[in-house]
């Protein structure tokens, strides 16, 4: 597939960071075999401990929002409810450090991004959209190298219609030359195509199981694009 073109060749591209751009939930998942591993429950296993958090996150995310002071409130929660023992104040210090860990890491830009910004950025228009706390998404916006492929950057609460719909008013978007690019079906590809946008689905191996969705069709007048890696955008664009 091919992507048409406006008259000037130039299109508005909505491009999602975390683990689009960057790797982002590995390191939650590797906190979280630490942190059930540091549980060791008597009875549940691995699988069952990881349902619980999902609930919990789920929970937390409504109250606190994305990041990681929600991600060691939820930890620290599942852990109150399955420990037979009371947390104690050793306890939750190491609980919050496999969560803390988590900003010490380095970002990791994916391979073939910085290459393929640079040349979507001399024909487009790009725009960085992620979702989280303000501060760790524009921390790692700022160490990743990559801000300056992009003409504005919107961190958001959510990726929701609403959302795409304010985003969409506020820099006045042409919907039929504009695409969201990301590896979530729940927060990039199914609210944007909801919105009226064209997608881009970036899969990744590691995507966020909140995120997981089925992903959705998109209508007549417009279009879903699969990608197997990010750089290929630059057959299409």
């Amino acid at each position: 597939m091919v992507v048409m073109l406006a008259p000037n060749g130039a299109q508005t591209l909505l491009i999602d960071a975390d683990d689009t751009l960057w790797e982002n939930n590995i390191y939650f998942e590797r906190a979280i075999a630490k942190f059930i591993s540091f549980l060791n429950h008597r009875e549940y296993s691995r699988e069952q401990v990881r349902l619980v958090l999902n609930d919990v996150e789920r929970d937390s995310i409504l109250k606190h929002g994305y990041g990681l002071h929600s991600f060691a409130h939820s930890l620290v929660e599942t852990f109150e409810k399955l420990s037979v023992d009371p947390i104690t104040p050793e306890s939750h210090e190491r609980i919050h450090s496999f969560a803390h860990q988590i900003a010490d890491h380095p970002v990791e830009v994916l391979p073939g991004v910085p290459e393929t910004l640079d040349y979507l950025c001399g024909k487009h228009h790009l725009i960085l959209m992620t979702k989280g706390h303000p501060a760790e998404q524009s921390g790692k916006v700022e160490r990743s190298g990559l801000k300056e492929y992009f003409s504005a950057v919107e961190i958001v609460a959510e990726k929701d219609l609403p959302t795409y719909r304010s985003v969409i008013s506020k820099y006045e978007l042409a919907t039929d030359l504009t695409w969201m690019v990301g590896n979530s079906p729940k927060s990039d590809i199914n609210p944007a195509l909801a919105a009226g946008l064209n997608a881009v689905f970036v899969p990744h191996d590691n995507t966020w199981i909140l995120e997981h969705e089925e992903l959705a069709g998109a209508p007549p007048a417009q279009r879903l694009l699969t990608v197997d890696y990010f750089s290929d955008l630059m057959k299409h664009f």
